[in-house]
């Protein structure tokens, strides 16, 4: 579950150098970096439901994912009613 100041989103696009492009809850677009522990462990792909953290500043343009969602994991949240403003 998201904590203060995290937003589910979903992976649009695969930019270079371990960064995305991700659709937001909140409606935004903005370029997602991967975070150093997931970098090698975690492979994200097009149309995955990731969990980020805007950054402080230039919040309303890039984030860190911080949590890639399983495919169970995503269906059961949609079931619950949580990614209300997503499509997965």
């Amino acid at each position: 579950m998201p904590a203060e100041g995290e937003l589910f989103a979903v992976v649009q696009e695969m930019l270079s150098e371990g960064r995305m492009r991700v659709e937001c809850e909140d409606g935004r677009v903005r370029i997602g970096r991967v975070i150093g522990k997931l970098r090698k462990r975690v492979w994200i792909r097009v149309g995955d439901l990731v969990l980020v953290k805007p950054w402080v500043v230039e919040g309303e343009r890039k984030c860190d994912i911080i949590h890639k969602y399983t495919p169970t994991q995503a269906n059961w949240l949609k079931k619950k009613g949580l990614l209300k403003n997503l499509e997965i």
